[in-house]
């Protein structure tokens, strides 16, 4: 009976805590840890450091205890290849090139970067890499025969794979994906959700094996429209963001919710700010309520799943990755910076 009274008596006193609310962010404070003239589109955390790739074949990392940067290039023939996507497993670092020849770059046995996929074709462009697990990677590209590009490693990332049209949704005309933030791909587990040019979302759930697709609202008539950036907070919450960088401050039609797995999707904050944005973020531990949107026009937050928004800086910056849920990193022209939202 003394177990049945104490698990009752735990009950209540549970029950009658208030969940801890977190604090709303006001402001971000801004600390440049390195400028270069450069365009910085791809940056990964691993671990104590920061990884990032840029163009003129330029990658390196940032210590974030000591902030000691390290850079080096790579060249393949006489071309600096541009890298806006790049990703890494607990052994190896990624990084692969946009344009033709598509070149996908691995940490190599002697230390330096091993050439492990190449591709050449007038239309091959790639847009963003990530890994499900050790073994199992993706790489996503533009359009080429019919469908969207999609190569897959299933060792780790010594082999590439590019799957056939006739495993994949097939393609609309011109359809692809931006290269602006390395974030059309999220990932779940072993789901994985696409976002493209045409306001679509590629999806599986078995690794790329299998594939469906499904058509957001989000505004794509102009080549310039559609989805730039994508997140999943868990299996069934995912946020997407587009807009038209040529005329960034329109917000019709650019951001848009799933709670369902990305199975359907709604308009939010529709004709309201932010407008064009390249990348999308939950912040951790927020249960999916706070997110953070950036561009080169600046830094948009939300605390209410994504319905109001305000814009927290007008520093401008291409794509974000948080550490915590108060501290992030963000790149962008010229810069890599820490982020801290207060």
């Amino acid at each position: 009976m003394r177990y049945s009274i104490l698990f009752f008596t735990l009950f209540l006193i549970h029950s009658c805590q208030k969940p801890v609310n977190r604090p709303v962010f006001s402001e971000v404070i801004v600390e440049v840890l390195y400028e270069d003239s450069l365009s910085i589109r791809a940056i990964e955390l691993m671990g104590g450091s920061l990884g990032f790739a840029a163009n003129k074949g330029v990658f390196g990392t940032i210590d974030l205890q000591t902030k000691t940067v390290r850079t080096n290039s790579q060249k393949y023939d006489s071309i600096f290849p541009e890298f806006r996507a790049i990703t890494h497993t607990s052994t190896d670092f990624f990084m692969l090139s946009v344009a033709n020849p598509a070149l996908l770059y691995k940490t190599g046995d002697m230390g330096k970067m091993e050439l492990v996929y190449v591709e050449d074709g007038e239309n091959v462009f790639y847009d963003a890499m990530a890994f499900w697990n050790d073994k199992e990677g993706i790489a996503i590209g533009d359009t080429v025969g019919g469908c969207l590009s999609i190569i897959i490693t299933r060792d780790g990332g010594y082999s590439w794979a590019k799957l056939p049209c006739d495993q994949l949704p097939k393609g609309l005309e011109g359809e692809g994906a931006f290269a602006a933030s390395n974030t059309n791909i999220a990932l779940q587990g072993n789901k994985a959700w696409i976002g493209t040019t045409k306001g679509r979302v590629l999806f599986t759930d078995n690794a790329g094996k299998s594939w469906s697709v499904v058509q957001t609202p989000i505004l794509s008539d102009k080549p310039t429209q559609g989805i730039y950036s994508m997140d999943f907070y868990d299996s069934s919450l995912g946020i997407v963001i587009g807009g038209d960088y040529t005329d960034p401050d329109k917000s019709f039609a650019n951001k848009a919710i799933s709670r369902d797995g990305g199975k359907s999707w709604e308009l939010l904050a529709n004709n309201q700010e932010p407008g064009y944005k390249s990348c999308i973020r939950f912040v951790p531990n927020s249960e999916g309520k706070e997110i953070v949107a950036i561009g080169f026009t600046g830094i948009s937050y939300s605390n209410d799943m994504g319905i109001n928004w305000k814009a927290l800086s007008n520093e401008g910056f291409y794509t974000i990755r948080f550490q915590n849920d108060s501290v992030a990193y963000a790149a962008g022209r010229n810069r890599i910076a820490k982020l801290t939202f207060k």
